[in-house]
């Protein structure tokens, strides 16, 4: 019986496909998954986990550059403005899209590090409305209301402080409620702004420190960001009009080892006294030598508080030098201003005051 040629060629294909859709029925998913590694790559053996979140895939991983980490090697985070986020591969990836368009504190954990580093997204500036930031009161910054140098114009943008968030690690010594503003304890969120530079800077003076025998374990910012309502309201006390601690980049600190509220003897003199702020100078003078893209401001202050005699860093861009004018007991000490290191190498100035944008430039010398 003679087949006609159609028929032919129906049974030669038809009949192996027929097998094989029998083969996968009875086979299942072994089978297919056999058929089709004929066709497609075999998958990457599992990547090594580099400080990625714990709920993530392994094969989800951002590989940190070691700048992110600062000078330093002692920031932990990095705050993410505009596009930022695009130019961090994995970053998409791991946390989402969405997470990454809303001011998120975005935390990475690595199995010996819980808060080995953290992503922030930044509130855009433009979301400011009048005084407000959502519920919080920020009050002006200089430049809304007149023209001002290129290092005082208004903040990129704020983090977003929350109950769940504040304790967010944002450097080896130094966490991110250590730079809220002292006030509306019942408003949240809360809005800050700082800066991964200042960060960076004082845990360098807290490494010189260290080095050079002044234990460093537990400091104190007594003042991080003000808000400009709240700094406003201090200018009477003697803080500046256009003071840096309204752009993420200040803080006045305490070396605190004891814990008992007040600036430790560092000099070890037997007394706590305005020369132990001279121990933290000599520091970040040494950072600055070392790291002049970090310099700033430093004001060493007498003890206008329980916390005794403590110390302004900040990274403003260009040096200055500055104290209170209770610096010195004597009353007979002349006052002075000086643009060095050393204020016993200062000159004489006459009326010297303590008013605007520079701060106080005025000291009395021993």
């Amino acid at each position: 019986m003679r087949v006609p040629g159609l028929r032919r060629a129906l049974l030669a294909f038809g009949v192996p496909i027929l097998v094989i859709l029998v083969t996968k029925v009875v086979a299942g998913k072994e089978v297919r998954g056999r058929v089709r590694s004929l066709f497609k790559d075999p998958p990457p053996p599992p990547a090594e986990l580099v400080n990625v979140p714990v709920a993530v895939p392994r094969d989800h991983v951002i590989v940190l550059d070691d700048s992110l980490f600062g000078r330093s090697g002692k920031v932990r985070v990095k705050m993410l403005r505009g596009l930022d986020a695009d130019r961090i591969d994995g970053l998409q990836d791991v946390f989402g899209a969405k997470a990454l368009a809303r001011p998120s504190v975005l935390g990475m954990a690595t199995v010996d590090d819980p808060q080995a580093f953290s992503f922030i997204t930044l509130l855009p500036w433009r979301e400011k409305r009048g005084a407000y930031v959502g519920p919080y009161h920020m009050g002006w910054w200089p430049a809304e209301r007149s023209v001002v140098a290129a290092n005082y114009e208004n903040p990129t943008g704020f983090i977003e402080v929350t109950p769940a968030n504040q304790l967010t690690r944002v450097s080896e010594h130094f966490r991110l409620r250590d730079f809220l503003t002292h006030d509306q304890d019942d408003v949240w969120p809360k809005y800050v702004v700082l800066r991964e530079a200042l960060l960076d800077k004082l845990e360098l003076v807290l490494q010189t420190l260290q080095a050079r025998g002044t234990p460093t374990q537990n400091v104190r910012v007594l003042s991080g960001f003000r808000a400009p309502y709240y700094n406003a309201a201090l200018v009477a006390e003697g803080a500046a009009r256009a003071s840096r601690h309204q752009f993420g980049d200040a803080s006045d600190i305490i070396i605190d080892n004891d814990h008992d509220g007040r600036m430790d003897d560092l000099n070890h003199d037997g007394r706590v006294d305005f020369q132990d702020t001279e121990v933290i100078l000599n520091a970040v003078e040494r950072v600055e030598r070392m790291y002049p893209e970090l310099v700033g401001g430093l004001g060493l202050y007498a003890g206008m508080g329980p916390s005794g005699p403590f110390t302004h860093i900040d990274v403003r861009g260009s040096r200055a030098r500055w104290t209170n004018s209770g610096a010195s007991k004597r009353p007979a000490t002349p006052r002075y201003a000086w643009s060095g290191g050393d204020p016993r190498r200062a000159e004489r100035v006459s009326g010297c005051s303590a008013t605007g944008a520079s701060a106080a430039l005025c000291v009395g010398v021993h």
